[in-house]
């Protein structure tokens, strides 16, 4: 079976390393130089529908988007998701035949701000920021084609490369205990996982939702992330306040009801091992 990873970067290629050994991987992108021996490198625009379809047309079975603008921009967002989902669509209406599956891979942001509320699949989107309108969109667009299709809404991924969080804290940087401001999280190794997961239940032909929310099974404030960090890096913390909303609690019972297993259920387990490691690398 072939998969197509549309869009390339770090949980593309850490999930094509574990498919690999039982799928043929390949990996679209505008520069795929430097891609892991496990992927066969495509090089083409994947918002350009004639150069997607041109790839297309040598029969990918599954096909998962993992997209990365190149910058925090409208501009950037739009050409990394819109117009590559306007893309997508295009060629799979013009395909003869279409591929088995299609993951694409979300944000939560397209939840906004419920007050610290739970959110779910059934919860209504209300996306206040840029961002979160044009996910939304992109993934109108990929519900809406004639193929089996899944959105996997991930939270704030963090991980070996993804230290923001350990830096502010090292760098002294609290928050304040009150009012209460809600995160969510998934460590990179647990977004290859998911993707992993839904392929297996694709292939044992089990039903795929048409949306996956998927992030650990614990939402904590951001004052008690950064005191319980601080206390494993041993620094003390400054509040700082932050204008941010109480934002939301992500609920991950969809997921596990199909029988997905955490790699690292919450963020103690999670930034305990990247803690570790780091102090190896040092």
């Amino acid at each position: 079976m072939k998969v197509l990873f549309i869009g390339c970067g770090d949980i593309a290629q850490r999930t094509a390393k574990g498919l690999s050994k039982k799928y043929d991987c390949f990996g679209l992108r505008r520069n795929p130089a430097e891609l892991p021996s496990e992927i066969t490198p495509i090089m083409a625009d994947a918002s350009d529908p004639q150069l997607l379809l041109s790839v297309a047309s040598n029969r990918f079975d599954i096909w998962i988007a993992t997209l990365t603008p190149a910058e925090f921009t409208r501009q950037a967002y739009q050409q990394s998701y819109l117009a590559v989902a306007q893309a997508m669509a295009q060629t799979v209406n013009a395909l003869h035949q279409a591929p088995k599956l299609i993951i694409w891979v979300s944000s939560t942001s397209v939840y906004g701000d419920n007050n610290g509320d739970w959110v779910d699949e059934t919860t209504k989107p209300k996306p206040v920021t840029f961002s979160g309108k044009i996910l939304l969109q992109a993934e109108q667009i990929i519900q809406n084609l004639p193929c089996s299709s899944t959105v996997v809404r991930f939270s704030g991924i963090y991980g070996p490369g993804r230290s923001r969080l350990l830096d502010q804290v090292r760098a002294g940087k609290g928050r304040p205990k009150l009012p209460e401001q809600w995160s969510n999280r998934i460590h990179a190794e647990d977004c290859c996982a998911v993707l992993a997961h839904l392929i297996e239940l694709f292939e044992s032909e089990k039903p795929i939702e048409p949306i996956y929310l998927a992030s650990d099974c614990e939402p904590v404030t951001q004052y008690d992330i950064r005191q319980w960090l601080a206390q494993k890096l041993d620094v003390s913390l400054i509040a700082e306040v932050i204008k941010l909303g109480s934002i939301r609690r992500c609920s991950n019972r969809l997921l596990l009801d199909t029988g997905f297993k955490f790699n690292y259920p919450s963020y103690k387990e999670g930034y305990a091992a990247l803690i570790e490691d780091q102090k190896a690398v040092d």
